[in-house]
C-alpha cells in the first residue's frame, strides 16, 4: 500500500441542522487508530437564480460554518493528535460527498433512523445516494458503539460473492484495530419453490464461508473468527446478529442507477433496522 493511499482521509459529513455526535466520536475515533486525517465537510445548496434567496443561502452558509467549529473544537478535545482539516463546499449534498470521497479511505454519516420513504424522499437525506455511489467504504453511524459489550465482535454479512470479499478484508481490519472477534454470518434463506435438503445446503454455505475467508487469518492472526449459518430473511439475521456489535459490515452489490437498487437490498435494510454503525464497502 503507498503513502498516499494510507493517508487518504476520513471524510466526516457535517449536518448543521443535527450534527451527530457518536459519528463525530467514531470519525475522530477512526482516524485516530488509523494514523489518519479527519476531513470535517459541510455542504450547502448553492445559489441558483436571481439572488432573491441569498439571504436564506449566507444564513446556510453560516449555519455549516458554525457546525463545523463546533464539530472542531469536539475532535479537539477528544483526539487532539489527530491531523484535522474543515472545510464548507456549495454543493448538492450528496454529489459533494461522493466527489470527496474518491479522496478518502472512507465516508462517516451520521444517521436519524428516518423511515424507508423519508430517507427516499427527503430532499437533505445523503445515506442512501452516499452509501450507494461512493467509491470507498460509507459508515453510517445511528448510535454509539457497543463498547460494553463483552468480548466485543463485528459482524460480516457474507454471500459468496465479489463484493462479500472486499466486506471481509474491511471487517478483519475493523476488529483488529478494536482487539474484537469476527463474526462471518451467512444467512440461508427459505426457497420459494420446490424442495431442498436443509442439511446439505448448510454444509455448502459452511464450506462457502470457510473458501471465503481462508488466508485473511494469516494477516490477522488476532482476531478470533467465527462461521456462522443463519435461516431467515438477511437484513433480520444480519440485524439480529449484530444487536450488540461494534459494527455490521457487508458488500455494495446492486448496479441500478436508482439509490436503493444500486446500494443492494440487505445494505440498505440495514440502514433502518440496525443498531449499530453499518458499514457499505464497494467491490474492489
Amino acid at each position: 500500500m503507498t503513502t498516499s493511499a494510507v493517508r487518504r482521509p476520513v471524510v466526516l459529513g457535517v449536518d448543521a441542522d443535527r450534527p451527530s455526535l457518536p459519528a463525530l466520536a467514531w470519525a475522530a475515533d477512526e482516524a485516530d487508530r488509523r494514523g489518519l486525517p479527519l476531513r470535517l465537510l459541510h455542504c450547502a445548496p448553492p445559489l441558483l437564480g436571481d439572488l432573491s434567496g441569498s439571504g436564506r443561502h449566507a444564513l446556510l452558509v453560516q449555519r455549516g460554518q458554525e457546525a463545523l467549529d463546533r464539530a472542531a473544537v469536539f475532535v479537539r478535545e477528544r483526539r487532539p493528535g489527530v491531523e484535522l482539516t474543515v472545510a464548507q463546499e456549495e454543493d448538492y449534498p450528496d454529489w459533494c460527498l461522493v466527489e470527496q470521497s474518491k479522496e478518502a479511505s472512507m465516508v462517516v454519516l451520521g444517521s436519524r433512523h428516518l423511515g424507508r420513504m423519508a430517507q427516499l424522499a427527503g430532499g437533505h437525506s445523503v445515506v442512501l445516494p452516499v452509501s450507494a455511489q461512493a467509491p470507498c467504504p460509507v459508515v453510517v453511524v445511528g448510535a454509539p458503539e457497543h463498547v460494553e459489550q463483552q468480548p466485543p465482535y463485528v459482524v460480516v454479512g457474507v454471500d459468496g460473492s465479489a463484493t462479500c470479499r472486499s466486506a471481509i478484508d474491511f471487517a478483519f481490519d475493523l476488529a483488529a484495530e478494536r482487539h474484537a472477534a469476527l463474526r462471518a454470518v451467512w444467512v440461508l434463506e427459505a426457497p420459494h419453490f420446490g424442495p431442498r435438503d436443509p442439511a446439505g445446503a448448510e454444509r455448502e454455505c459452511r464450506r462457502r464461508l470457510a473458501e471465503v475467508t481462508a488466508g485473511r487469518r494469516s494477516t490477522h492472526p488476532d482476531v478470533e473468527l467465527t462461521h456462522e449459518v443463519l435461516h431467515g430473511h438477511p437484513v433480520e439475521e444480519l440485524a439480529e446478529a449484530a444487536t450488540h456489535a461494534l459494527a455490521v459490515v457487508v458488500g455494495r452489490r446492486g448496479r441500478g442507477g436508482y439509490t436503493g437498487m444500486r446500494l443492494g437490498s440487505v445494505p440498505h435494510g440495514l440502514l433502518h433496522r440496525a443498531r449499530c454503525p453499518v458499514v457499505t464497502v464497494p467491490g474492489s
